[in-house]
């Protein structure tokens, strides 16, 4: 059974609803078209949320992604229309959505849209060491 492209977003209850963990997704197939031009824009999406209630289902979010290919929208309008699409489905405590979008006219442009649900702080972030790595030695 053949998929087609659909603007609807599906989503599925957080598994873990009472711990803050990141999703982070790279969709590097994003096409949209150029409104001045008509010709394809193409870009790579990077998705970074904290759920709270809900989490997006990927086949629903790929139908989504696929639904743009034939849409004319500026970079920042595209890129902020789906955070926002996203935002009203997954209702999340934060989401980052990067588009990069690759050469034109000589110029690579990153979009980057945030949302952060109200009173929502992060914990403080936690840096380990990479595997193997030497401790820093005081001489």
């Amino acid at each position: 059974m053949p998929s087609n492209p659909t603007t609807d977003l599906e989503v599925f209850p957080n598994p873990a609803p009472a711990r803050d963990y990141h999703i982070h997704m790279e969709i590097p197939e994003f096409t949209c078209l150029c409104p001045k031009t008509g010709q394809p824009d193409f870009a790579t999406l990077i998705l970074d949320y904290i759920p709270n209630v809900n989490c997006v289902e990927l086949k629903s979010l790929k139908l989504y992604i696929w639904s743009y290919r034939n849409e004319k929208a500026f970079h920042e309008a595209v890129t902020n229309r789906i955070a926002d699409d996203l935002v009203a489905v997954l209702e999340p405590r934060y989401l980052r959505l990067t588009a990069k979008f690759y050469v034109r006219g000589g110029i690579f442009t990153n979009v980057i849209a945030e949302h952060r649900k109200p009173g929502w702080q992060p914990l403080p972030a936690v840096e380990l060491a990479a595997f193997g790595a030497q401790p820093a030695t005081r001489g």
